[in-house]
């Protein structure tokens, strides 16, 4: 598949927007909709294969589970069965499948209050290598990820 030109924001929400504008937004959107989980999902920066989403903010149902949320932005991004698509929670590693978005985001909120996700995929039918590159970059200059569960 051929890549993907850079994303339309050339910088990462948190960089767009300062600190007090994205915590006022969020108690906004919470006070609205206080059963929703307000996410920020961008793309990785040297992801070449995944298109760029047509929008950064999400409001998600709170009982939606992990598998129906990447489902719905893998059906957003319109990804073929064989294309890996791995969400990263605030740069930390990935969560597990089974758990709600309310128990994401009471684990991984940021200080604003926005639940951040990177998403990033590699070919890996076939090559295994990039693919273990890209989540090593991803993931070793971070803090501590913890427990990384890959699906």
């Amino acid at each position: 598949m051929p890549p993907f030109e850079k994303t339309q924001h050339p910088k990462p929400f948190k960089q767009r927007k300062s600190f007090a504008t994205r915590k006022q937004e969020v108690a906004g959107i919470r006070s609205k909709f206080p059963t929703k989980v307000p996410v920020i999902i961008e793309r990785y920066h040297r992801e070449k294969y995944l298109p760029p989403l047509d929008k950064t903010k999400f409001l998600v149902p709170q009982e939606l589970t992990m598998t129906q949320f990447v489902t719905i932005i893998r059906n957003r991004m319109t990804l073929m069965p064989s294309q890996a698509f791995y969400l990263l929670i605030n740069n930390t590693g990935i969560a597990s499948m089974s758990l709600t978005m309310a128990q994401v985001y009471k684990d991984h909120k940021d200080e604003d209050g926005f639940l951040y996700m990177t998403y990033a995929s590699q070919e890996m039918f076939g090559y295994w290598e990039p693919y273990k590159t890209l989540l090593y970059e991803m993931v070793t200059d971070l803090p501590a990820a913890g427990n990384i569960v890959l699906w």
